[in-house]
């Protein structure tokens, strides 16, 4: 096994992982959500990426701007319609929950009826998948994909961390986690940050859902299911509501994932996952950067 290949492929593999469960973390983080639609933004930023080169012909680059933004604007609407008329009546979060899954089927079902069932592929052209020569001599296969996915997903949780951590928003979604009605009496816009954190998560599950669509080149309407999966383990692993542990989370998932494949085990490489998830549970159930304490920041 070439364990050197391997490592720069779970590199690559975690960036989308983690990517995809930071907009998990964040939401929860602040809100106490467990937003199950956020796989459905994921998979609608791939389509979103995949329209704006195929039916507008756009280069790549704009491309991947639209799929962010759609994204992030789709999360926004999502709050809007599925989350917000619950929040003014203090509904319970069960509530919530049921009412993302249900928001879920509605947003694969229109991708179904927009796009079909088949895969859809972007053009060779547009996937710099060869492999860089330079790097032939080292038996190593590291393509322009994979470093265009492992660099915009570091800067992307680079720029999220300095935003939670060191930003006049950061500090306010700190505030609202920490006690909602505090925040309101101190002026905090409660509404507009739930609306901002909310496409900052769906951002960075667009981002994911194109990069996912670059490396693999098949995009469905059911992409986002085997994804939501391993995010819901990226964030117990890492700590509910911890963005570095959503970071972490996503890299030691992907990591598994990839050697169990590379030593044969590619039957049952989601079983070694979802084994982990059941002895971090067991054994430091508020995950691997997880706090014991009650408030979620």
């Amino acid at each position: 096994m070439n364990v050197p290949q391997q490592v720069i492929n779970a590199l690559s593999l975690g960036a989308v992982y983690s990517l995809f469960a930071l907009g998990y973390a964040l939401v929860f983080s602040v809100l106490g959500l467990l937003n199950l639609a956020h796989s459905a933004v994921f998979m609608w930023g791939a389509y979103l990426g995949w329209a704006s080169v195929l039916v507008f012909h756009l280069p790549l680059a704009p491309a991947l701007a639209i799929a962010v933004v759609g994204a992030g604007l789709l999360a926004v609407v999502l709050d809007r319609v599925a989350f917000y008329p619950l929040r003014r009546r203090n509904a319970p979060r069960v509530a919530q929950l049921i009412s993302s899954i249900g928001a879920s089927a509605v947003l694969v079902s229109l991708a179904q009826l927009s796009f079909g069932a088949d895969p859809q592929n972007l053009p060779l052209e547009m996937v710099p998948n060869h492999a860089i020569p330079a790097l032939a001599g080292l038996a190593l296969r590291v393509t322009p994909v994979q470093i265009i996915t492992f660099g915009l997903a570091l800067a992307m949780m680079g720029g999220l961390g300095l935003l939670v951590q060191r930003t006049k928003l950061g500090q306010a979604m700190r505030t609202i986690a920490f006690d909602q009605r505090i925040a309101a009496l101190l002026g905090v816009p409660v509404d507009r940050v739930y609306a901002l954190t909310f496409f900052i998560a769906g951002a960075s599950a667009g981002t994911a859902g194109m990069l996912y669509a670059l490396s693999y080149n098949s995009i469905t309407p059911f992409i986002g299911d085997a994804v939501s999966l391993k995010g819901l383990t990226v964030i117990v692993l890492g700590g509910m509501g911890n963005i570095a542990g959503a970071v972490l989370g996503g890299f030691i998932v992907a990591g598994l994932e990839v050697f169990s494949i590379a030593l044969g085990g590619s039957s049952y490489r989601d079983a070694l996952t979802f084994f982990l998830l059941f002895l971090v549970l067991v054994v430091r159930p508020q995950g691997l950067l997880g706090s014991r304490a009650a408030t979620r920041a």
